[in-house]
């Protein structure tokens, strides 16, 4: 059955469902489960279907073309699911039910909250149906174009569906949120249970920004985690204002006149991840992202669903703003709930400032003139601001929440200090990214003794300690990084930034799908991948980073230049010279391997004056596409590759391309830099996660 028709069994379901759960009409209740169960299983069923296509290679659908092929080894026939823009809102769709279905067991949502997030199911149907994975491909191809190289790799497997699962399960705060407000609801119950699906939440889409930087450190090559592009940013900025929202539910539980601000809170972060979303997607940042889609109708309609859930949601708050208890939030200044209440702000205005960054082509565009920012703005912007909010979380960690302090050790000082030193240990000198760093210190130092006094849970402290890691290592790694451009020559050792490296040259795999440029760092191999096309040339590069407990050593090599490949025309029986070899074209036999290729192979006797050998290279072809591989010539001397044949058969295009061996022993020029401590920002990233989740599965 066409996925199409469990879409739309969905839709009908998750309003079906919404209206069950809005109305109290003892009739309809009965029906609650079975249209959830409905809407869940049809939305499984349909991303079923899609799985299907791609992997029976059904290229009469335009999305199976577009992204999956033949020959693509099956976690990437599985990748190519949520590669489009298309498959990945069926993927954030699918989660959405099966979230559902998890929230139903639960039994903690309210009906008005209920409804809500079935109405946001029935929105991301409606969206997967205006841009659906399942429409026809217009004109007949034999095969798809297969996955991007680039995105061939375990670690962007995984990225994605990380990511939707944080998107999918933002929608529990705000559906929390907004139920809590239609239904007329001023006080706290509601925010225990956001707050447990805010964490998980948090957590997820945490790791799955972590994953997508380690993927572009160890892949991409160009020797950083982390770049500020408009659409990495998109996922940060509601990231970092659910960060916010986490600490106002906590506070909101001890003081109900933060409930206001919480419930801004929980609107912004869903509103941002809908935000972000309709700015990849809308083909706004096509000139100034290598991530975003291209320009679509979709843009519009995600610009309208954002809309009404940004302004429905204000709007009921707004409405319901006179009903909440009126006082204040803190005390004094020296209180741990105004401490949080600034860590929260900061944290939302360095948001605002990463949102106005990254949305600077949009408003430049209004305006005729499409621009983006530099990313020396963000770093600018952010420092003080990540200086700020580290003193605050250390003060925070020594008060109670009634302000009377705790008793002042002297640890998380040495602790700091010892940081600051690290960091002019490993070449910094600027002032502030070494103030910086020993703080960040501090904080982790902090972090811990809090947890001792029982002011911070386990799950928090580990969280609280993982961002101090990841902050070092940022500051370390960054600021602390030293780069080099170096000419090897196969087999030369040099002394690189206190490391010594031989590059030992190219090697390539038997099948020609890939090659290595192999070095040594300190003795240690490290090896930096090449993939290739079928033609030989470069598909995607991947560095070869030597991994150490004092940081890494990362090397990029570039291309080698000048190698020698050619082009002749060869006329039959006639001889064409390339330098002391000869050619002569002697004939070619077409053949028809099966109903969609033709193979032609073409007989070339060749010399080099001292011997002799005849070559037989082809090359297979289709409608779309053709593929042709290298043979060697004269006992490996040189390669030779036929590219192309007259229509009468009397001329043949060849390309002459030096020996393997000549291509391992080429000078590759090679930019070598240092990431001292990177490890920990790894670190740091996975003791997030484990923190987040156990204060989330914590017994209150």
């Amino acid at each position: 059955m066409n996925g199409t028709v469990f879409l739309a069994i969905n839709l009908a379901a998750s309003l079906g469902t919404a209206f069950a759960y809005a109305m109290s009409f003892e009739w309809v209740k009965k029906y609650r489960f079975s249209s959830l169960a409905i809407a869940a299983v049809s939305a499984g069923l349909a991303s079923v279907a899609l799985m299907a296509l791609i992997f029976q290679n059904d290229v009469s659908y335009a999305y199976v073309v577009s992204y999956s092929s033949k020959d693509l080894p099956t976690l990437y026939k599985i990748s190519a699911f949520w590669a489009g823009q298309q498959g990945s809102f069926l993927l954030w769709l699918f989660i959405h039910a099966v979230a559902s279905v998890i929230i139903y067991r639960g039994k903690k949502f309210d009906n008005c909250a209920m409804a809500v997030f079935m109405v946001i199911e029935a929105v991301l149907c409606a969206l997967v149906l205006a841009k659906s994975p399942f429409a026809p491909q217009e004109i007949s191809v034999e095969d798809g174009v297969g996955l991007n190289p680039l995105l061939q790799d375990p670690w962007m497997a995984v990225h994605p569906p990380v990511i939707f699962i944080g998107y999918a399960l933002l929608a529990a705060p705000f559906s929390l949120s907004v139920g809590a407000l239609i239904r007329k609801n001023i006080g706290a119950d509601w925010v225990e249970e956001a707050r447990k699906w805010t964490l998980i939440a948090w957590s997820f889409l945490g790791a799955g920004i972590f994953i997508g930087g380690y993927w572009a450190y160890k892949v991409l090559g160009w020797g950083g985690y982390w770049g500020w592009d408009p659409v990495e940013n998109s996922s940060l900025v509601p990231w970092l204002v659910a960060c916010a929202l986490l600490h106002l539910l906590k506070i909101a539980r001890i003081k109900e006149t933060a409930l206001p601000v919480t419930h801004l809170a929980a609107i912004f972060t869903f509103s941002l991840v809908i935000y972000g979303t309709f700015l990849t997607r809308s083909g706004l940042l096509g000139d100034f992202s290598v991530h975003s889609f291209g320009k679509d109708n979709i843009g519009s309609t995600l610009a309208i669903v954002n809309a009404a859930i940004l302004l429905g949601g204000l709007f009921l708050l707004t409405i319901r703003s006179a009903k909440f208890p009126k006082g204040e939030i803190y005390t004094s200044y020296n209180n741990r709930i105004f401490l949080m209440l600034l860590g929260a702000l900061l944290v939302a205005f360095t948001a605002a400032l990463v949102f106005m960054g990254m949305s600077m082509p949009l408003i430049t565009g209004l305006m005729g003139h499409p621009a983006a920012v530099d990313t020396n703005f963000y770093v600018k912007v952010t420092m003080p601001l990540a200086m700020i909010f580290v003193v605050a979380m250390i003060l925070a960690a020594r008060r109670q929440y009634d302000g009377q302090k705790l008793p002042f050790t002297v640890h998380p000082v040495i602790i700091g200090a010892l940081g600051a030193v690290m960091a002019i240990a490993v070449g910094i000198r600027e002032f502030p990214p070494i103030i910086l760093a020993g703080v960040a210190m501090m904080m982790g130092a902090a972090s811990i003794y809090a947890h001792k006094k029982k002011v911070l849970s386990l799950g928090g402290a580990i969280a609280h300690v993982g961002i101090a890691f990841g902050l070092f290592a940022i500051i370390l790694s960054g600021s602390g990084s030293k780069s080099e451009s170096i000419e090897f020559a196969a087999g030369e050792t040099k002394e690189v930034l206190g490391k010594t490296v031989t590059y030992e040259g190219q090697e390539f795999l038997e099948d020609n799908s890939a090659k290595f440029y192999k070095y040594k760092v300190d003795g240690k191999e490290a090896k930096a991948l090449t993939k290739l096309r079928s033609n030989g040339t470069d598909a995607a590069r991947e560095p070869a980073i030597s991994k150490g407990f004092g940081g890494d050593v990362y090397i990029a090599p570039n291309p080698p230049e000048n190698i020698g490949v050619g082009e002749m025309t060869l006329k039959r029986w006639e001889i064409a010279l390339d330098g002391e070899f000869a050619y002569i074209f002697e004939e070619v036999t077409i053949t028809e391997t099966d109903e969609n290729h033709l193979t032609a192979v073409a007989r070339i006797s060749v010399t080099d004056g001292k011997s002799d050998d005849v070559a037989t290279p082809s090359i297979t072809v289709s409608k779309t596409s053709g593929i042709s591989n290298p043979v060697e010539i004269l006992g490996g001397k040189k390669r030779i590759r036929l590219t192309g044949v007259s229509e009468n058969q009397k001329k043949i295009r060849i390309e002459i391309m030096p020996s393997v061996d000549e291509v391992a022993k080429a000078p590759v020029t090679a930019s070598i830099s240092t990431k001292p401590y990177i490890w920990l920002l790894w670190l740091g990233a996975i003791m997030v996660v484990i923190g987040t989740m156990t204060a989330a599965f914590r017994k209150r």
